[in-house]
């Protein structure tokens, strides 16, 4: 077939080393998320040619428009968010393949003029191709385009050979265990779970990826990675920003099903799971599992496990900000936490008594994510005098997850000169010094990897009922109790004091980022 009687979506694009052909279908074409991350990500894989020869891209939403609309959106949102400058020519390759259909996400007939645009396609390519379901919706309608694409057929297309389709979730899968059940049970009648790509982000991040190497390609850290020598893990998620505009979103959500469940128990379970047997998929999410199995339940109420807190007014960036209570949307007797902190006990042999603390915030300090191994010190025969020339501290490997991604050792050094005297000094990596800053973001690496068939970036049913089985009781007590138990801290400042306490009960403090 000659390109000038190909379908006008089928103008070729590069070739890649891996995907077979594929069209990408976006469920919420015109939000928020598929114009900051996903436009912009399709954009740089074609960039960096790792889109399949014969790659399409079809919005999907309610809002009728025609395709060269949808196609300057994209071209906008590219402009505005994406890593690299718009390419005119090189979105000219992307957007030949780009389209449009418009339909309601509970509409039968929509459904079906998605799946006959969709042959359309595949019949002008005179070959077949695997269709890859990007639902990036509100979480109310996740269930009703799941059964739209089983009743139209889509999500069994190509069913007995390589070219099946998958569908993309993102998060939040559920809003507790019996919500997350039931969503499982509704993605898992209509697509086997090898169709199933629950989608969190952070494990696209380099240095969680990193995170794998650093413990099994480094002989000085597996034989330390455990009880004997590691004293407590601490994983902070920091951010600056309020609710913002946000305000009804975050009063349905909160930190703990916001950051916790979710973005902090991936970093908990590459962190302290047992080495897999290969680095194959299923192998890794296996050992993922069996961490959150092995962790106990949480213990509530005062001295407990879990502490909670809103922020009140305070200074961010030297300006004074408002409180939780005052923002735009927000109940003025609200339950909801904007802080989570989290004491975790894990049984097994690796990690018996060794505590592992989580928090997450909003108008903290400042925005940071990093996981901080703290090693237990040495014995204090040497250097434990009382007159002031020593100063030691523990030494702490700490993983930077954003904003700049590296990593960075504390070590103790004697202070030059002729008495002997010491202090602590931090060893840096930072990838962005090391490799460049334009390095891909973490939607790009998923994107690929759903479309090459890997899912070890992402989530399995079974690991993520077990988050959720850990922590709705949590958010049980904290309904039933109302108020009662909810700590505050100023805006500016690195959490409440319930928090501290917490951990000072335990001999322990907080680390400061």
């Amino acid at each position: 077939m000659a390109d000038s009687d190909r379908h006008p979506f089928l103008q070729g694009l590069s070739n890649h080393r891996g995907a077979p052909p594929t069209v990408v279908v976006i469920f919420g074409a015109s939000g928020d998320l598929t114009a900051r991350k996903l436009i912009p990500a399709v954009y740089n894989l074609a960039c960096d040619n790792l889109l399949p020869a014969d790659f399409f891209l079809v919005g999907y939403g309610r809002t009728p428009m025609p395709h060269d609309a949808f196609r300057k959106l994209a071209a906008d949102a590219i402009r505005e968010f994406s890593r690299r400058e718009l390419d005119d020519a090189e979105w000219e390759r992307v957007a030949r393949h780009t389209s449009y259909v418009a339909g309601g996400y509970d509409d039968p007939e929509a459904f079906g003029r998605l799946a006959t645009h969709i042959d359309d396609l595949e019949k002008q390519l005179g070959r077949g191709m695997q269709a890859l379901f990007y639902v990036s919706t509100p979480p109310s309608v996740f269930a009703p385009i799941v059964r739209g694409l089983g009743a139209s057929g889509l999500a069994a297309r190509h069913a007995n050979d390589p070219l099946h389709s998958k569908v993309i979730i993102e998060k939040p899968f559920g809003r507790d265990l019996a919500s997350a059940e039931a969503l499982n049970q509704t993605v898992q009648s209509v697509f086997s779970e090898r169709q199933v790509y629950r989608i969190d982000h952070y494990l696209g991040k380099e240095t969680v990826q990193d995170l794998l190497v650093q413990r099994f390609a480094n002989a000085i850290f597996e034989p330390l990675w455990n009880r004997n020598f590691i004293r407590s893990v601490q994983i902070t998620v920091a951010e600056e920003v309020g609710v913002g505009t946000r305000g009804g979103y975050y009063e349905q959500a909160g930190a703990l099903r916001d950051m916790i469940q979710n973005h902090t128990m991936q970093l908990v379970a590459l962190t302290a799971m047992e080495p897999p047997v290969s680095l194959e998929a299923e192998a890794i999410r296996d050992e993922k599992v069996k961490l959150l199995r092995a962790i106990q339940p949480l213990e509530l109420g005062p001295g407990g496990d879990v502490a909670r807190a809103q922020y009140a007014t305070g200074m961010i960036g030297g300006r004074p900000v408002p409180g939780y209570l005052e923002e735009h949307g927000i109940a003025a007797d609200s339950k909801t936490e904007t802080y989570a902190a989290i004491r975790l006990s894990i049984n097994n042999w690796r990690w018996q008594g060794v505590p592992f603390y989580l928090r997450s915030g909003k108008r903290m300090a400042r925005r940071v994510s990093e996981i901080a191994i703290n090693f237990k010190r040495p014995p204090g025969t040497l250097f434990n005098d009382d007159d002031g020339r020593f100063d030691l501290a523990a030494n702490t490997l700490s993983f930077q997850i954003q904003p700049d991604e590296g990593m960075s050792l504390v070590l103790n050094t004697k202070i030059p000169g002729l008495e002997t005297r010491t202090q602590p000094v931090k060893m840096n990596f930072r990838y962005a010094t090391t490799f460049g800053s334009n390095t891909p973001e973490a939607y790009e690496r998923l994107v690929l990897d759903a479309m090459i068939g890997d899912g070890t970036l992402f989530i399995r049913g079974d690991e993520a009922l077990a988050s959720w089985r850990l922590y709705t009781p949590v958010l049980e007590a904290w309904a039933k109790a109302g108020r009662e138990g909810m700590g505050t801290y100023a805006a500016g400042s690195w959490g409440p004091k319930c928090a501290d306490e917490m951990l000072a009960a335990q001999g322990d403090a907080w680390r400061q980022p």
